[in-house]
């Protein structure tokens, strides 16, 4: 199991080696976590600098590799949302351009994309693959990536205050043949290349909404009670809780048609409950629809279709 990441900052990068990260989990290479976090810790050291691109050509300090990022995208262009329990596990991809002297077919080459909350400097959280991504030549100096970020909230990786905007960093090392575990390891023949900031992503809490209109069926002018409940989930309780004082829209689409429309916008209340009523006119399906916010995705409940006599 994976230990979540706390807060830390260690020479100014996000800091992998702050917690315990089993080689085998993170990738099935010679190359661990750990043997990365080294070659990071040095170069950001090295360049004097926070969220420093490419490491300074100084002693004890990796070489500047010849490599850049692109087209870096996370899960799509689409916020990862994620539940109370369940591993939520979406794709990444970018662009890696590199010099043609520069063997990412390796086993000792390694590549990767995370996403963090807050500074570069100082990360709240951060969340990544429990797989290195793979690349895949497209020339002798472009290669097309693949990858993953897992999220595991069962496991306590998310706090409710992580929800919101995440940033993406980007790094590859090339160890050069280096064993980061001997006592000869020559860090200076090892490159690296990174962009602390190479693209963003939402991370939300997954969002339910429910609907109830009575009685049924009713009559012609009579009034209808609309009740229902938003709610969130909540990555500390690992349950679902109200979401308070939110505008969700009551909808209404006739019997016979395709289109709902607006009817009035309601708060949502204690619990993330809400209530109600309209004037009963012709049968139909009522539905709530939440536009969703930053840390919480849109919702629409499925329509309750009520017999209007």
């Amino acid at each position: 199991m994976r230990i979540r990441a706390t807060v830390a900052a260690v020479t100014g990068a996000l800091a992998l080696s702050a917690f315990a990260v089993p080689a085998a989990q993170a990738d099935d290479s010679a190359i661990s976590r750990a043997d990365v976090a080294k070659v990071l810790d040095s170069a950001h050291a090295a360049s004097g600098k926070s969220g420093a691109r490419i490491a300074a050509a100084e002693a004890d300090a990796p070489y500047a590799l010849d490599a850049s990022f692109s087209n870096v995208k996370v899960n799509g262009g689409k916020a990862i949302v994620a539940g109370t329990s369940k591993q939520v596990t979406v794709p990444t991809t970018f662009t890696l351009t590199h010099a043609a002297d520069v063997d990412i077919a390796a086993a000792d080459f390694v590549v990767d994309l995370e996403v963090y909350r807050g500074s570069y400097d100082s990360p709240d959280n951060y969340l990544f693959g429990d797989l290195y991504p793979t690349c895949t030549p497209v020339s002798t100096t472009v290669a097309s990536c693949k990858g993953t970020i897992d999220a595991r909230p069962g496991d306590g990786e998310l706090l409710n205050s992580d929800a919101g905007t995440w940033n993406a960093n980007a790094y590859a090392v090339a160890f050069n043949g280096q064993d980061p575990s001997a006592e000869d390891f020559d860090i200076t023949k090892v490159g690296y290349a990174e962009v602390a900031k190479a693209g963003t992503t939402k991370v939300q809490r997954f969002s339910k909404l429910t609907v109830n209109a009575s009685p049924e069926p009713v009559k012609k002018g009579k009034t209808i009670t609309v009740k229902g409940n938003l709610t969130r989930a909540n990555w500390e309780t690992n349950k679902y809780a109200g979401y308070t004082v939110q505008s969700v829209k009551l909808q209404f689409k006739k019997k016979g048609t395709s289109t709902y429309v607006d009817v009035k916008t309601v708060k949502s209340g204690s619990a993330g409950a809400l209530k109600t009523t309209v004037k009963a006119a012709s049968d139909g399906y009522f539905r709530y629809n939440f536009a969703g916010t930053t840390t919480t995705p849109a919702v629409k409940a499925a329509g309750d279709f009520v017999d209007v006599n």
